[in-house]
């Protein structure tokens, strides 16, 4: 698929690697579309770079169909979902603390599975639907992670990031008869705001273990984006993109 002129709807897309995926799609000349849960973030993106957003909450359904129905009516069927929106909540599934058991919340498990499982679910869905109702033969292309081997402290996390895989594989069988592909991306460490918040004497024992000796930067995620909306041949796998860390 040429990105010239496609529209691509970005989820998580007001910061971070969104942004850079928003920012990357425009340059390539195609029509990037943002949603975000924060409106503050989609006014800052609108005066930086004249990218479109809309606040929509991945997590409700009622939210993610309303947005795909009135997206389409104003702008035709995407060509391309990149379904990007994600959170962290980590901790121990269970530790001894002065002969207490502390367990792993039911909230932070709800509140990744909610955005991290079933906001992809959604959205994809959705996107899925509205491409074959209009013919479109589109792409979908699921953010996934190095913490989908199982990471410490990230249960939550990675269970989410493996089902994503999981789902990515099924759709590319279930949509290939509506010549729909859907690849996946599972980036290791990158240069994002996400990983600032890591405290700095934990992020250089991480980036030692890092092959490439360093974090990856968002451009070059974003320039794999590029390569799975650009390769015709390209559906059902996942591309590692970590400089060559295992967990």
């Amino acid at each position: 698929m040429d990105i010239a002129g496609k529209k691509i709807i970005i989820t998580g897309g007001g910061r971070g690697m969104g942004k850079q995926f928003a920012l990357t799609m425009k340059e390539l000349g195609g029509i990037p579309f943002v949603v975000d849960v924060i409106q503050e973030n989609l006014d800052a993106l609108k005066k930086e770079t004249g990218i479109d957003g809309r606040v929509v909450n991945v997590t409700d359904e009622a939210s993610v169909v309303g947005f795909f129905e009135e997206y389409v009516k104003n702008n035709g069927a995407p060509d391309v979902l990149v379904n990007n929106a994600g959170i962290t909540s980590d901790g121990l599934f269970c530790r001894e603390k002065d002969k207490e058991i502390l367990k792993f919340s039911m909230d932070n498990w709800n509140k990744v599975i909610a955005v991290n499982l079933t906001g992809v679910f959604l959205c994809g869905r959705e996107a899925a639907g509205q491409m074959i109702k209009a013919g479109v033969k589109g792409v979908i292309v699921n953010i996934s992670s190095i913490s989908r081997a199982g990471n410490l402290g990230q249960t939550n996390y990675s269970a989410t990031k493996s089902a994503v895989d999981a789902m990515t594989v099924t759709w590319a069988k279930e949509l290939s008869r509506y010549g729909i592909r859907v690849g996946a991306i599972a980036p290791g460490y990158i240069n994002t705001e996400m990983v600032a918040k890591i405290r700095q004497d934990v992020l250089d024992k991480i980036i030692k273990q890092i092959p490439a000796g360093r974090l990856g930067e968002m451009k070059e995620i974003a320039m794999t984006v590029k390569f799975i909306i650009e390769n015709d041949f390209f559906t059902g796998r996942v591309i590692e993109v970590d400089g060559g860390m295992r967990i």
